[in-house]
């Protein structure tokens, strides 16, 4: 009995996941659109950012530090600001955790939504290939039936199968992006690093 009643409730229910898909892909492209203007904004500053550090390395010029700081569009520069700031109050002691401070604070507002694309990439697959095992299951169903001869069973699976392949379009995207994404936020995270070294490097200078 409790079988039956599955095969019944399977009859549109491999429908109801492709316009379940079908949603999930247009709330995922827009999340990716969202990120890559996003985060693709910040990678240009923080290399801006990084190019004018590494000009500064180069001259061991690092009372520019002040003027670089004054850059608060990047990530970096917003970092290196409060991290000069706590040095020339209190020297090296706690700068470290000054920058881990704002690492920790930044960082999620990068890796905004990048948790559902994780999961849209690696679960859409699975649902697209639910819907194609309900439209098999009705397939075979209306073939016990005898429900329109072979040809219609045969239509039935190949309709089916199209729940499988939604689920991989859904899924590529997604996985596609989240990686994508990823590598930015790692690079924006690294721009901060620098920023936290060249501060330390000041702090240290001055003291001596």
């Amino acid at each position: 009995m409790l079988v039956e009643k599955f095969f019944v409730l399977s009859q549109g229910s491999a429908e109801i996941i492709l316009w379940m898909l079908l949603m999930t892909s247009i709330i995922s492209i827009g999340m990716i659109i969202e990120r890559f203007l996003t985060l693709r904004s910040v990678f240009n500053k923080n290399m801006e950012f990084r190019n004018r550090a590494q000009e500064l390395l180069l001259s061991h010029n690092l009372e520019e530090l002040e003027e670089l700081s004054k850059n608060k569009d990047s990530l970096p520069g917003r970092a290196l600001s409060y991290g000069l700031r706590h040095a020339k109050m209190d020297g090296e002691k706690g700068l470290a955790e000054v920058f881990n401070s704002f690492l920790m604070i930044e960082k999620p507002k990068l890796e905004k939504n990048l948790n559902f694309l994780a999961t849209v990439g690696s679960n859409a697959p699975f649902v697209g290939l639910l819907g194609t095992v309900l439209g098999i299951m009705k397939a075979f169903a209306d073939l016990s039936q005898n429900a329109g001869g072979n040809e219609a069973v045969m239509a039935g699976i190949a309709h089916a199968l199209v729940a499988t392949a939604v689920g991989l379009f859904v899924a590529i995207p997604a996985v596609v992006g989240y990686n994508y994404f990823q590598k930015l936020v790692r690079q924006s995270l690294q721009s901060i690093d620098v920023a936290k070294e060249l501060c330390l490097a000041y702090a240290k200078t001055k003291k001596g």
